[in-house]
């Protein structure tokens, strides 16, 4: 028998070191996943959620929300930061004939775990275009619509619905920024040998953190991204071969797997 055993990791990711960079409270499952199939997951958040320094224009909004005939929240973090400022105001009342949508798996299940029922997702696809290909959302002509988002957020969602007829209002629930890291020579150190981004403004706030020469950095680092929207960002950024992988946990880590399984 050996008298030292062999600690190195196994699994597909063996040796492999990930860069996550989802906000902090929302990477422990991808995190976890690499882990467990060995890899090195290091953990760089390219976005910062905070919340809304004023919400003064949120609270008017909330007060007239029994106006409405559906809320759209466009992510899990619309869900979180939308619903904790609505009880705030409201206490748990939800109006009754308000129906709920959203934009993918994941918040839907957020929103059920709230106690939704009868939530409007797309059954595949994570982001505006899924959710308008919904057909009951075909028909919204004469609905009043509240979108529950970050400040400054896509407008493609509310521009499609009012081309379909439907009276659409904003409602800003939480504060996107780039977060400080003081310490993110030390977290990049060694390199990565994957990058994972969750959306456009997350990967242009990591080129960000990178420097001018990011492009230069990233060489030969494979960069992986849950649209293809998000991989068109990319190439404008001089990154043409960015991996679709998809929105979800499990979805990032097959697409990791699979990558590293035929690069070996």
């Amino acid at each position: 028998m050996n008298a030292l055993a062999d600690d190195s990791p196994t699994g597909p990711l063996a040796q492999r070191r990930i860069v996550v960079t989802r906000p902090e409270g929302q990477a422990a499952g991808l995190v976890q996943a690499i882990r467990e199939a060995g890899g090195e997951p290091v953990c760089i958040p390219a976005i910062e959620i905070r919340p809304l320094g004023d919400t003064v224009a949120f609270d008017a909004l909330a007060d007239r929300l029994s106006s409405f005939d559906l809320a759209v929240f466009v992510s899990r973090n619309a869900v979180r930061c939308g619903l904790d400022l609505l009880r705030r105001r409201l206490g748990h009342a939800w109006p009754a004939d308000l129906r709920v949508a959203t934009v993918g798996q994941g918040s839907r299940a957020e929103l059920e775990r709230e106690g939704f029922r009868g939530v409007i997702a797309p059954a595949a696809g994570s982001d505006s275009e899924a959710l308008l290909a919904a057909p009951e959302l075909a028909e919204v002509s004469g609905w009043r619509v509240v979108i529950f988002r970050g400040e400054g957020g896509r407008p493609l969602l509310g521009e499609v619905l009012e081309r379909r007829g439907a009276h659409v209002e904003y409602a800003a629930c939480y504060r996107r920024l780039q977060p400080r890291h003081d310490d993110f020579a030390a977290l990049w150190g060694r390199g990565a040998d994957a990058v994972a981004v969750s959306s456009a403004e997350g990967l242009d706030n990591f080129l960000a953190m990178l420097g001018n020469d990011a492009p230069a950095r990233l060489e030969g680092v494979a960069l992986f991204v849950p649209h293809t929207r998000v991989a068109q960002a990319a190439a404008r950024r001089g990154l043409d071969d960015a991996i679709v992988a998809g929105p979800g946990d499990a979805q990032m880590l097959a697409a990791l797997v699979a990558y590293f399984a035929a690069a070996r």
